[in-house]
């Protein structure tokens, strides 16, 4: 268990040792059950924002991502017009990406015409079960849940949101805890 161990002495994944800001983001919001619309709407975008990059790089820029997307607040983003796309391919302090913040809008404009809360459709694909992973090399990059998850997504017109992304989103808001055995917050 001691390839677990941070230079703190705390045994946490692998992954959440190789910086600070990792390690702050391992220990205090990966894995812990996350609810409210604007929360899980930031994860969905973030996540998706990630696709292709490094989660360090979305980490780091989250505060002005947040900035940028008025809080996550869905209700906002969904009138952005096409002077706020041009206005964030501007702004250098997020990841200018052109789809990635068009699919921001398109799901900000999905969660307004859901029949459902958007809490209840997400954590509505959260397993039943899940077998805790012995190594990172057992932590799946996508389950039958996360692909569920991303038919019934794009059904209801959210995009850019594949099953791999999914399931990073699952992760991240608790819907499954991959915290690895030994880990201290394997639970």
């Amino acid at each position: 268990m001691t390839t677990l161990l941070g230079e703190d002495g705390i045994a946490r994944c692998t992954w959440g040792n190789s910086t600070p800001d990792y390690a702050a983001y391992h220990d205090e919001e990966w894995g812990v059950p996350l609810h409210g619309e604007a929360e899980l709407y930031e994860r969905l975008c973030l996540e998706s924002f990630q696709s292709g990059l490094s989660w360090i790089t979305i980490l780091r820029k989250r505060e002005n991502f947040r900035k940028a997307f008025r809080g996550f607040a869905p209700e906002k983003v969904a009138r952005f017009k096409e002077r706020d796309i041009e206005r964030l391919m501007q702004d250098a302090s997020i990841v200018r990406n052109r789809a990635k913040i068009e699919a921001a809008i398109t799901n900000a404009r999905a969660i307004a015409t859901l029949d459902v809360t958007l809490d209840d459709l997400l954590w509505s694909f959260a397993p039943q079960t899940h077998r805790r992973p012995r190594t990172m090399a057992d932590v799946p990059a996508i389950t039958d849940e996360s692909k569920s998850m991303a038919k019934e997504l794009k059904k209801r017109g959210f995009a850019f949101l594949g099953p791999t992304t999914c399931y990073a989103l699952m992760q991240a808001t608790g819907m499954v805890d991959d915290h690895i055995k030994g880990c201290f917050r394997a639970t």
